[in-house]
Parts: C-alpha cells; structure tokens; sequence
C-alpha cells in the first residue's frame, strides 16, 4: 500500500476539475451577471413606463387643445386650426402625429389620418379622455381619444377628437435612459470584478504557501518532516494546516514504529541466526552419531528460541497498529487463558491458580489482552523456578479493571524493578526468553488507555499489574488512534 494513498491499483488518474479561484471568480460574478441583466431589463421597462407617461400626457394635452379649436356653430362646425399648427404637428417624420375629428364619432370630418376606433368596446364618456394603443399603417400607435356634445337639446350631437403618436418615440426615450443607467453600472460591474479577481489572489495566497510548504516536505526523508508553520492565513487553513499537521505526525510516528521494528529484528535475530548457521555448519561435519544428535538438538533449540523471538517481534508490531474495542469479559477471558496455561504450569512443577471476579465486563481488542495475559503468565512461569506458585488475579478497583499476575519466586533488585518493561533487558540469564514479554505488556496497556506497573511481594517475588479503564457509559466498539508517546524506554 502506498504511505499517503490508495493501493496502485485503486490509484485512476482523474481529470482535474475547475479550480477553486475560477469555481470563486464563477460564483461571485455569474449572480452580479445575472444581477445587470435583470436590473437591465427592469430598467428599460421602467424607461418605457415613463416614456409612456409623457406621451400620455402630451396626447391628453393636443386632444384638448384640438377640441377646443372645434366650434359648433348651429348646425355645423368651425374649425379654427391655423396652418402653422398643424404644420408643427407634422414637422417630424419620425414622431409623426396624426388627427382625426368625426362627427358623428367614427365619420371623418378633418385630419390628415383616419384613426382606428378602440378596440374594446369601452363606453366614452364625453370630456374624458381615453387612451388605447392601435396599428395605424401597420404601425404601433398609441391614441387619445376625447368626445364632447353639441348642437340643440332638440337635436344632441357629439363630435369625437383623436389624436395618435407612434411609439418610436417612446422606444427611442426608453433605449437613451436605460443607455444613460447602464454605462455607469456596466464601468460599475467591471470595477467590482476587478476587485473581486484580485481579492481571491490575495485570499488564495495562504493556500498557495501552504502548496509550496507541503512540496519543500516532499523533497525530504518523511522521518523528519517538521510541522507546518503559517504565521499569518485565515482561519480555515490554519485549520488545514492543523489537520495536515496531524496526518504529517501520524506518518512520522508509523514510520518511526516501522525503522524500529525493522532494526529490533535485524539486531536480535542477528546472534540466534548466526548460533543455528554455526551448528549446522559443525553438525555437517560431526562423524558421530550421538555428537550429531547433541548438534542437531541445539539447533531445534535456536530455532524454537528464534522463532519465539519473530512471534514476540509479530506481537510488539501489532501493538503499535490501531486497535478496535469492543466489549469482552476480562475476567472469562483471563480464566480462559489460564486453563491453556495449566498443562505447561503442571509441567513445569509450578502451581497456577485464577483469584477475582467471576465476572467484569470492560472493552477492548480481545485478541491482543489475551497476548498480554499469556505474556505475564509466560514470564512468570519461565521465572518464578520449580515449586513455586503463580496466581493470576482479576478485581475492580474503582473506575478500573485490575489485572495481576502474583509468584513467590526469587523477585527482582529494587533497581531493576522499573526496568522489566524496557524492551530486550533481562534480569536472568536463564534460556527462552528475548527481553520482549512484558514490553509487549506495556505498549497493549498504553493501546487500551491504561497503565503497566511492577512490584516486589514480600517476603519475595514478584507482581505484575495491567490497570484497564472501566467505560463510564455504555459499551460501544470504539477505535483509540494517535495514543500519546510510551512512558516507558524504547
């Protein structure tokens, strides 16, 4: 497996996506984008509104003007429009407006257009003005429209005057105010994008030191890979930055474990190795058969010896991997792991006995307990000598599950005492063991959040007590990762 990544073969090559400055630049100036184009459009709404005010009021304005130039006159009427007038109606081509008076409304008396009628039957009530939008010449216009009433009560007549403009004109206003709003807004929008680019370059900055920090760290051994350090970065890369601070402890932790485990194997299994090479060389050579059988028993030993050594070895690696708890009854479990020690206590001329509880419940990697336990059985045994008595005992004390493994035998120096959980130190030259035992003890107490400690017995021997917590709430598998650094010498 690689040390920061999948296994090869789960490693694809991806497409990299956007990045994190363009998907930025995306999300903070597409709305401003949408944003113009909505005020855009609302703007010349809004442009055409009032353009269609002033057209309104100037039509309501020349209709009543218009009328007024009307005059009945018995029977008939008189037009009083001067030339000149009509000449400034008509002076624009391109705001071109027309006229008609009929009487009765709807038969042509005057004006230079006929006007189209509304095209809702609206009741006209006369000396109101009315205002609708028609097509004249296929053109939009937009129409005002006034009837007023004259002639005798015996003989009521109404004349109708209209008067229409095209909406060119108010197209052209709306076009020039909104022209006239959205220049600014649009040197606005540019301003502010501006601002925006360079906003996510200077916020980005931290991200792009923390990129050439993490590359300076590649180019050297990831056994002294040294904490990132940013003086100044916002909050979240320094969260970053913390987080990667702790993958960056684990991997010098995992590979310091690594190099150790690779040179505690290389030293001790250095000597039994080249013992066995020795005696196969001499047994080779050995003519006699009882010598060859010395030779080739001697060999079995150093083989049994080196290979107690690789499971001792197997055993510490493990204890510096990740553990997964789970419930487990510690004192089933220390009974169980006394009954498989019994045949080698009987042999051994030793009497092993189970005190405590008949049963506490505590949590932790069963597998690994019971290795601890059958290393402080095994220790005991191979140390206490013929005749003596192992008692492995199992009790609460307070919050704390307490596990102790009790013989008469010789015991320790006081000075050696806190010693026998250093890794390879033995107080006895006695054969079989490889100084790894109650270190392998140590490093599953510190896995499971507890401690190991050593004591004389009086009037001799010695105990060894593997303290475990008691969980204070219910019991659940849980994973313990990043213990803190062992007390105990390496």
């Amino acid at each position: 497996m690689t040390l920061l990544g999948l296994p090869p073969g789960l490693q694809k090559d991806k497409a990299p996506g956007l990045s994190l400055k363009r998907q930025l630049l995306l999300w903070l100036l597409l709305p401003q984008l949408l944003l113009w184009l909505v005020g855009g459009l609302l703007a010349y709404r809004i442009a055409l509104n009032y353009a269609e005010k002033g057209i309104d009021q100037s039509l309501t304005q020349s209709v009543r003007s218009l009328a007024r130039q009307v005059k009945p006159m018995g029977s008939g009427l008189l037009v009083d429009f001067p030339r000149a007038a009509q000449d400034i109606i008509e002076q624009d081509p391109t705001d071109r407006v027309s006229y008609m008076v009929s009487s009765p409304p709807g038969q042509f008396v005057l004006g230079n257009s006929k006007l189209p009628d509304p095209l809702l039957d609206i009741p006209v009530q006369a000396g109101e003005p009315l205002i609708y939008e028609a097509l004249l010449d296929k053109k939009p216009v937009r129409v005002a429209l006034l009837e007023v009433n004259y002639g005798d009560a015996d003989a009521p007549q109404r004349l109708r005057v209209q008067v229409a403009k095209s909406l060119a004109v108010q197209q052209r206003i709306a076009r020039e105010l909104v022209a006239d709003m959205l220049v600014p807004l649009v040197l606005l929008g540019a301003l502010i994008g501006s601002v925006v680019y360079i906003g996510i370059g200077r916020g980005l900055q931290p991200l792009k030191r923390l990129e050439a920090l993490l590359g300076d760290r590649t180019q050297r051994s990831f056994t002294t890979l040294s904490p990132i350090e940013l003086t100044q970065a916002p909050q979240e890369v320094h969260s970053l930055a913390a987080a990667v601070n702790q993958m960056l402890a684990a991997v010098r932790r995992s590979l310091g474990q690594e190099k150790r485990f690779i040179n505690d194997a290389a030293h001790q299994l250095r000597t039994p190795l080249a013992g066995l090479i020795s005696q196969t060389e001499l047994a080779l050579t050995e003519r006699d058969p009882q010598a060859l059988q010395d030779r080739l028993a001697k060999v079995h030993a150093g083989a049994l010896r080196s290979a107690h050594l690789v499971h001792q070895l197997l055993s510490l690696a493990r204890t510096e991997a990740d553990i997964q708890q789970q419930p487990l009854d510690m004192a089933a479990l220390a009974r169980e792991v006394a009954r498989e020690w019994t045949p080698r206590a009987i042999a051994a001329g030793i009497d092993l006995g189970f005190e405590g509880e008949d049963s506490l419940v505590t949590q932790g990697e069963k597998l690994l307990l019971r290795e601890a336990l059958s290393n402080l059985i095994d220790n005991a045994l191979h140390y206490a000598g013929r005749g003596a008595t192992v008692t492995l005992r199992v009790q609460r004390q307070q919050d704390q599950a307490v596990v102790e493994v009790e013989d008469n035998g010789p015991g320790l120096p006081d000075a050696d005492v806190s010693r026998v959980f250093e890794r390879f130190w033995r107080a006895s030259e006695i054969p079989g063991g490889c100084g790894l035992g109650l270190s392998i003890v140590a490093e599953i107490a510190l896995r499971h959040g507890g401690t190991a400690a050593a004591l004389n017995v009086q009037p001799h021997g010695l105990c060894v007590r593997l303290s475990l917590p008691l969980p204070a709430f219910p019991l659940t598998a849980g994973t313990f990762r990043h213990p803190p650094p062992s007390p105990y010498p390496q």
